[in-house]
C-alpha cells in the first residue's frame, strides 16, 4: 500500500469530528475522499450501507481479520467492530485522492503508527463529558445504557489527545471547522 495522504479524525463519539469530516470533504482545494469503515454492528436510523459503513456479519468481519484485509480494526464495544479494509484506502489512492478518516482513537493511533509520515492525525476534544452526555442524548439514536457506555469510554479516549499531531478544541464549531481547513490544507502542502 502507498499512495496519497492520510487525515484521521478522532474522538469521543458527540466531540463533533463527524461534522468536521463532512465541511473537509465539502471543499475543493483538498481534493479528500471519505474512507467508509466497516463495522459488525447493526444499522442505525437511515444508515445505507457502501455510503455510511460497509456493513458486515460478525463472521464476515472475523474472517476479513483472518484474511488480514483491515489496515486495522478493532473490538470497540462487546461484538461491535470497526475496521478499514485495505481495499477500500487503495481505491481512493488509485482515484487519486488524498484519504479522511472519521474514526476509533486506538484504529486512527495505529493508521499513523503504519503510515507515520503520510498521516495526520487530528483528535477532536470536546467542551465536557457533560456536553457530550447532552450531545449523545439528542441524537436520540442509542439506548441510556449505550450512551452510557460511550460516556464512559469517552474518559478513556480523551487521555489518548496528546498521542495526535494536533487538538482541535470543539468549543465553537466555526472556530474548530476552520482550524481544521487549516491545519489540513497545510499538511497537504507538505
Amino acid at each position: 500500500m502507498k499512495g496519497g495522504k492520510l487525515i484521521i479524525f478522532s474522538a469521543p463519539s458527540g466531540s463533533g469530528k463527524t461534522t468536521i469530516v463532512k465541511h473537509l470533504l465539502a471543499q475543493d482545494d483538498l481534493n479528500l475522499a471519505f474512507s467508509i469503515s466497516a463495522t459488525s454492528r447493526p444499522r442505525r436510523g437511515k444508515e445505507k450501507h457502501g455510503e455510511h459503513y460497509y456493513f458486515k456479519t460478525l463472521s464476515e468481519f472475523k474472517q476479513h481479520i483472518k484474511n488480514d484485509d483491515f489496515l486495522e480494526w478493532e473490538e470497540v464495544y462487546r461484538d461491535n467492530f470497526y475496521g478499514t479494509l485495505k481495499s477500500e484506502v487503495d481505491r481512493l489512492w488509485a482515484e487519486g485522492k488524498n484519504v479522511i478518516f472519521d474514526i476509533d482513537v486506538v484504529g486512527g493511533l495505529r493508521i499513523k503508527k503504519k503510515f507515520p509520515d503520510q498521516t495526520l492525525a487530528v483528535f477532536v476534544k470536546p467542551p465536557s463529558i457533560d456536553e457530550l452526555k447532552i450531545r449523545l442524548k439528542k441524537r436520540s439514536t442509542e439506548t441510556d445504557e449505550k450512551i452510557n457506555m460511550r460516556i464512559a469510554k469517552a474518559s478513556v479516549e480523551l487521555a489518548t489527545a496528546p498521542q495526535f499531531d494536533k487538538i482541535i478544541k470543539n468549543y465553537d464549531l466555526d472556530i474548530a471547522l476552520k482550524e481544521a481547513h487549516d491545519l489540513v490544507a497545510e499538511f497537504l502542502k507538505v
